[in-house]
């Protein structure tokens, strides 16, 4: 007999298959918690509108400035309408701002307009806050566009504390919904407005938002019949509706006035004309991002601005790299997309006060 099949004869396959099976059943797998779920009431209770969400969000920009956020290009996926679905939208963004404990992918689905007619919302979604450390999730959050609401309104709230002025009392709200209460709620913690003006395509949701903002707020508010009456009225114009056509036009605007834009999130929407845009100290959250997206987009396309014409990422300004609104300045323009930086924040801040329930 070969010393090959002598060393064969010598092994017992079903001795050693018992071990290895015994020895695979002894191991215990390392243990990583499962997620904390968090329902919608509970966010909306525990986190409301404050000083410390823009202060977080504010930080998140000057990070994002110096590079030191990781952010990807935010994916989209459209719902095309038809008989079993739609039309939507999904936004999926997420980042990590360096020497943070968490980290956030956020999933946004947005414009299911055709859930009104069944009461429901029109909007929903999920946050999920990773632990930093060892890339395990900490929490589900469903916030159904909530949290991502509050870290909108903070940016606008930003966005006037650098390009608004004292003398800025007057605001407009072109789009009434849940993100314009977002802005007026955020920003009325650094900046109070004497009176204001609205005017929405819904007339009832205009007149509930008008309502609201000076119940809450404290300054009496203008439901307008159209946009022209309230732009002109105006210092500082917040817009934010899913408009693919212009919501003004150049000829309505105050010689220094802000206009804060945050409607544009998708390739097909626009609200602000390109001689607007081109006309104005342009500033973007994001430019890489904005030139995809954002109301920047057509601007370029147009022909009436490069990616090189706007004066600032909003982070610059935040870390007095470039300066905000000074002596002299007519027109700004802020394009906010909406980054990941933002959403890395506004999660940070969530895990930090909803872990202590």
């Amino acid at each position: 007999m070969s010393l090959l099949k002598q060393s064969l004869r010598k092994i017992n396959p079903t001795s050693s298959l018992s071990k290895c099976c015994n020895t695979f059943s002894t191991v215990t797998p390392p243990k990583l918690n499962p997620p904390r779920l968090f329902d919608y009431k509970t966010i909306v209770e525990n986190l409301k509108p404050s000083p410390i969400i823009v202060e977080a969000i504010e930080s998140a920009f000057g990070k994002l400035a110096k590079g030191q956020v990781d952010v990807p290009i935010p994916m989209h996926i459209g719902i095309h309408e038809s008989e079993t679905a739609g039309p939507g939208d999904c936004h999926i963004k997420g980042g990590y701002i360096d020497g943070a404990t968490t980290w956030t992918v956020k999933l946004a689905n947005v414009s299911f307009y055709k859930n009104l007619a069944k009461g429901l919302p029109a909007g929903s979604g999920i946050f999920v806050v990773c632990d930093a450390t060892n890339g395990a999730p900490l929490a589900i959050f469903q916030e159904n566009r909530y949290l991502t609401d509050l870290r909108t309104g903070a940016a606008g709230a930003i966005s006037v504390k650098y390009f608004g002025s004292p003398e800025h009392k007057k605001v407009a709200y072109i789009g009434t919904g849940v993100i314009a209460t977002a802005m007026a709620e955020g920003t009325h913690a650094i900046h109070k407005f004497s009176s204001g003006y609205a005017f929405g395509l819904d007339t009832k949701q205009a007149t509930s938002f008008a309502e609201s903002i000076t119940k809450n707020l404290g300054y009496p508010m203008t439901v307008c019949k159209t946009a022209e009456e309230a732009v002109r009225a105006a210092d500082i114009i917040f817009t934010q509706t899913p408009a693919s056509a212009q919501v003004l036009q150049l000829e309505w605007l105050k010689p220094n006035a802000t206009i804060i834009a945050s409607g544009s999130d998708q390739p097909t929407k626009n609200e602000l004309p390109s001689n607007v845009m081109a006309k104005s100290k342009f500033i973007a959250d994001l430019v890489r991002q904005c030139g995809r997206v954002g109301e920047l987009r057509t601007a370029v396309l147009e022909g009436a601005m490069k990616e090189t014409d706007v004066y600032a990422e909003l982070g610059e300004v935040v870390n007095k790299t470039k300066q905000g609104r000074v002596a002299g300045d007519g027109l700004i323009v802020v394009d906010l997309t909406g980054t990941g930086a933002q959403d890395a924040a506004i999660g940070q801040v969530a895990w930090d006060v909803l872990s202590k329930l």
